[in-house]
């Protein structure tokens, strides 16, 4: 389990340490910085995919997502003594994703490359991996740290001393790519393993053309893709070696009286019927509202029979009538019970609901001058946290 998410220059965010827990709920107002937290999250899922640089040029390049306003607001100038300006850097510009795990921690710097006189490249703004670390405990020491990875040089600890496990490194690939076996760099291998296991739902589609309306081939699905094209194979998979009851009574508290029902048609392909109180025969996934399906996709991701190390929902209200706000955070209760779990939302049922459980761990964001804080968080209140020189 993540303990701890340090985020530093990145968009709205200069700097920011944020403790988590098994049930994490992040909120605010809009404009307040809930997307860059979650964006910024699903960078640090890249390094370990082989994607960060790409992921950084859909955004518009690194230069692009640094953040904007001064290294440091004075407290003249939160006072309004003097106006907000620009200030000598006290280091070079760069940005910071890490995170605190129960037994590794991980930390990663990207910036832009040095300008070389004799040299002239169409790549000179593409984002440069400068330093990666990966370190034991929550709190990084020199002593503590296991890999370090400096320019195009990585290096593990082997007792006393360092082992270079790779010495010419491409800057925009990530140790994650380069090394991690179980003899040399073990951590490597655990760590990126338990990264690549984040799971990322965002907006379902539920338009007509949407691929969970569609009847498709099915196959064993434990794990529900991101765009709910298996919605029928995950449904059922959940029947056969998930826990079937816990799938019904997911479907009878946002809709009483309904029942769910996978039908095999022709060549593999399976079909959702879905019973309603009241009518005489079943509606088809095409059929189904736009709130309705959104929910059984829901359903499918949260009750996965493998559940991963760390599931994320971005505002997963969307479409959902307010009745149905308060089963679905009943379900990604009983869901934070086998995995961390991640929610960004803004509305305000759902808050309320999450809230009861007394291990939801909320997270109110807000922004002043231009900086995405937390509420309510002082520097007494921050996790321990140490960016590796």
């Amino acid at each position: 389990m993540l303990n701890t998410l340090a985020v530093a220059n990145y968009r709205s965010i200069n700097k920011l340490v944020i403790p988590l827990g098994r049930l994490n709920l992040i909120t605010g107002p809009n404009g307040s910085g809930k997307s860059n937290l979650y964006r910024a999250l699903r960078l640090l899922a890249e390094t370990a995919q082989g994607g960060v640089v790409n992921a950084l040029a859909r955004e518009g390049g690194l230069d692009s997502t640094f953040w904007a306003g001064p290294e440091n607001i004075s407290r003249r100038m939160r006072n309004h003594d003097v106006p907000i300006e620009a200030s000598v850097r006290q280091g070079p510009k760069r940005l910071r994703l890490g995170f605190a795990g129960e037994d590794f921690s991980y930390a990663i710097a990207l910036g832009l490359p040095m300008p070389l006189p004799d040299h002239v490249s169409y790549f000179s703004l593409d984002p440069e991996i400068k330093r990666e670390c990966i370190w034991a405990g929550a709190v990084y020491r020199p002593a503590s740290l296991l890999v370090n990875r400096a320019g195009p040089m990585i290096r593990a600890r082997e007792g006393r001393d360092w082992d270079v496990l790779a010495q010419h490194t491409p800057t925009f690939d990530s140790l994650f790519d380069q090394v991690g076996n179980l003899r040399s760099s073990p951590e490597v291998l655990l760590l990126r393993e338990h990264i690549r296991g984040w799971r990322f739902y965002d907006h379902f589609r539920s338009d007509a053309d949407a691929p969970a309306r569609q009847v498709q081939l099915g196959t064993r699905t434990p794990v529900l893709h991101h765009d709910g094209r298996d919605l029928a194979a995950a449904l059922q998979t959940i029947r056969e070696i998930g826990d079937p009851e816990a799938l019904q009574n997911a479907v009878s508290d946002a809709f009483p009286g309904a029942r769910l029902h996978i039908e095999p048609v022709q060549g593999g392909r399976f079909a959702i019927e879905f019973y309603q109180e009241g009518l005489l025969r079943p509606l088809s996934a095409a059929e189904l509202s736009d709130g309705t399906l959104r929910y059984l996709l829901l359903i499918a991701a949260l009750l996965t029979p493998r559940p991963p190390t760390l599931m994320v929902l971005n505002e997963p209200e969307t479409s959902l009538h307010p009745d149905l706000l308060p089963a679905l955070a009943r379900l990604i209760i009983r869901a934070s019970q086998d995995c961390q779990v991640w929610v960004v939302s803004h509305a305000s049922r759902l808050i309320a609901a999450l809230q009861q459980d007394p291990e939801c761990n909320c997270i109110v964001l807000e922004k002043q001058f231009g900086q995405t804080q937390i509420v309510g968080q002082g520097m007494l209140d921050e996790p321990a946290w140490n960016w590796p020189d």
